[in-house]
C-alpha cells in the first residue's frame, strides 16, 4: 500500500472514521479482487442513500412513530457497522438514545449530525481508494 494511502488510512483510524471491522474488510483484498473493499463502501453508499431517505420523512411526517424510527436506525447501524464507520455509528447510537426517550429534537439534532459524518467518511475515503489506486 502506498504511504499517502496509508498515512490516511492511519489518520481516519486514529481520529475515529473508522474501526477494526473497515481494516478486517481491507484484508479481504486480494489479487482476484483488489477492489473489493471500494465495492463494498460503494454499495453501502449507494444502499444509505435510501435509507437515510426514508428516515428523513419519518421525521418529517407528522405522527412520529418512535418505534419505526428506532427500528430504521437499528438497520442503518448495522449497515455502518459492517464496514466501520465508527464515527456514523456514534451518531446512530445518539439517535436511537433520543428515540428511547421520545424527544424528538433530539432526533432531529443527531440526524443532522449523523448525516454530517456520512458525508465526511464518504469524502475522506473517496480521498483514500483513489490515493491507494494511484500507488498500485
Amino acid at each position: 500500500m502506498p504511504s499517502q494511502a496509508a498515512n490516511l488510512r492511519k489518520s481516519l483510524f486514529d481520529q475515529g472514521y473508522i474501526d477494526d471491522q473497515f481494516i478486517r474488510l481491507e484484508e479481504l483484498q486480494d489479487d482476484s479482487n483488489p477492489n473489493f473493499l471500494e465495492e463494498v463502501v460503494r454499495l453501502f453508499y449507494n444502499h444509505s442513500t435510501m435509507k437515510i431517505h426514508n428516515i428523513e420523512l419519518a421525521l418529517e411526517s407528522g405522527a412520529l412513530d418512535f418505534t419505526k424510527l428506532d427500528d430504521m436506525m437499528i438497520q442503518f447501524k448495522g449497515s455502518c457497522s459492517s464496514i466501520g464507520a465508527r464515527k456514523v455509528n456514534k451518531e446512530c447510537l445518539e439517535f436511537k438514545q433520543y428515540c428511547d426517550a421520545g424527544n424528538i429534537e433530539g432526533c432531529r439534532s443527531a440526524f443532522q449530525r449523523l448525516k454530517q459524518e456520512l458525508y465526511i467518511l464518504k469524502t475522506k475515503l473517496e480521498i483514500y481508494f483513489q490515493m491507494a489506486k494511484q500507488g498500485s
